[in-house]
């Protein structure tokens, strides 16, 4: 898999849509979740994109402290059913904590995650900060890595 980093701008219209794509055929379909993904904040984001064979199969983006938390962040994470037997979720999630720390200067990061995948982000440092509550149906608990 290849990564790239790209500020909104950078993306080209077919990377746009393919990354729209999977966001909802994993978060709407796959999950069963009606939610309102395309959100106004994607124009801030920093995203990081996986690629293999040059189709999108992993992403996530990424806001520096203030722009969407009150402290940096990552979310949008996914990665094509597939391919997450070749373990893309973590490399996808280095990718994304090298380039906060590299873009925005802080090692201070929050999630909020899927509670089914605490074990995933406790492995990249991540630990939970507060109880668990519901984000469009689906069980979270955020998370910070400092």
């Amino acid at each position: 898999m290849n990564i790239t980093v790209k500020t909104f701008p950078e993306l080209d219209i077919n990377e746009l849509y393919e990354i729209l794509q999977l966001r909802s055929e994993v978060f709407v379909v796959e999950q069963d979740c009606v939610y309102q993904d395309i959100d106004g904040k994607d124009q801030k984001a920093l995203h990081i994109i996986g690629k293999k064979e040059g189709k999108v199969i992993a992403y996530t983006r990424c806001f520096n402290a203030g722009d969407y938390f009150e402290k940096s962040s990552i979310g949008r994470v996914v990665v094509e059913d597939s391919q997450r037997k070749f373990k893309y979720g973590h490399d996808i999630m280095k990718a994304s904590i090298e380039a906060i720390q590299n873009k925005y200067q802080t090692y201070i990061i929050k999630v909020s995650a899927q509670v089914y995948l605490t074990k995933f982000y406790n492995s990249h440092g991540f630990f939970q900060v507060g109880e668990g509550y519901l984000e469009d149906g689906i069980h979270h608990i955020a998370m910070v890595k400092q």
